[in-house]
């Protein structure tokens, strides 16, 4: 069931899964850059199932149902989201060492987080990851940009978020910007002492699998890749059965880890 909360001046909508269980851990899903709750589709429900944990998931400032508190993004927006908007999310729900699940920027922002002098994570699950600007990823952009103003991707996103003309025009233009041409976030990585499980599509329109060694390279803490053949940019839409299983070894895996040194 989908449901508001205030946060930073603005709603959000938000799903919790929750499970009372001991030491079960809470999943918070953190989306895509043209993402939202609902583009998960059943994934939270079953992850929540499948592993037995609580999911919180939800669709950020201008994003799906959620309200807009800016009229535009910045080279900073997922820094921003990373480390003033998800500290206040979490405090809200009361949600520690939490195991952070990011989709493309999601992935970007969970990073970031992870990053942070002063927060606790029980792992990272990174899908489709990008830590800096690469040409494939600009020419994705671009495409996306034809697409939209073609008509086909505005129809689409429109049975997902509230104005998607605003919010598209918002992740497109600082992308396409050039000012957003240096961004890059490989120096917060070997902050990171977490485990992260790494998930690309060998075909990702996005990003090419130097952004997976980059990471595996800087970060602190133990890292594993599943490179998935003939899959895309949206791996847990693609393969499904696949993700759900890396993810449930992985959690399984640190969970006991944790247990062992509790």
């Amino acid at each position: 069931m989908k449901n508001l909360v205030t946060i930073a001046d603005g709603r959000i909508e938000y799903s919790f899964y929750e499970v009372k269980r001991p030491a079960a851990p809470t999943i918070v899903m953190l989306h895509e850059g043209l993402g939202a709750l609902s583009l998960w589709r059943d994934l939270p429900r079953k992850l929540s199932n499948l592993i037995n944990c609580s999911v919180f998931v939800y669709s950020r400032h201008g994003y799906g149902q959620s309200d807009f508190i800016n009229s535009e993004f910045d080279a900073k927006y997922m820094h921003k989201e990373a480390l003033y908007i998800l500290p206040q999310v979490l405090n809200h729900f009361d949600i520690s060492n939490p195991i952070l699940y990011g989709h493309s920027d999601g992935a970007s922002i969970a990073l970031i987080h992870a990053s942070s002098a002063d927060t606790e994570i029980m792992g990272l699950i990174l899908e489709a990851p990008h830590v800096f600007v690469e040409e494939i990823s600009l020419d994705g952009l671009r495409g996306a940009k034809k697409a939209f103003e073609e008509g086909g991707l505005k129809a689409s996103l429109a049975k997902h978020h509230r104005n998607p003309e605003m919010i598209f025009r918002c992740w497109n233009n600082i992308w396409l910007s050039p000012k957003f041409l240096t961004w890059n976030i490989v120096s917060c990585l070997s902050k990171i002492q977490c485990p992260a499980l790494l998930i690309q599509g060998e075909t990702d329109a996005y990003g090419t699998l130097s952004q997976l060694d980059t990471i595996e390279e800087h970060v602190s803490g133990s890292c594993e890749k599943q490179i998935l053949p003939h899959v895309g940019h949206s791996p847990h839409r693609e393969n499904p059965e696949l993700v759900l299983q890396s993810i449930q070894q992985f959690i399984s895996k640190i969970s006991m880890h944790n247990n062992v040194n509790d």
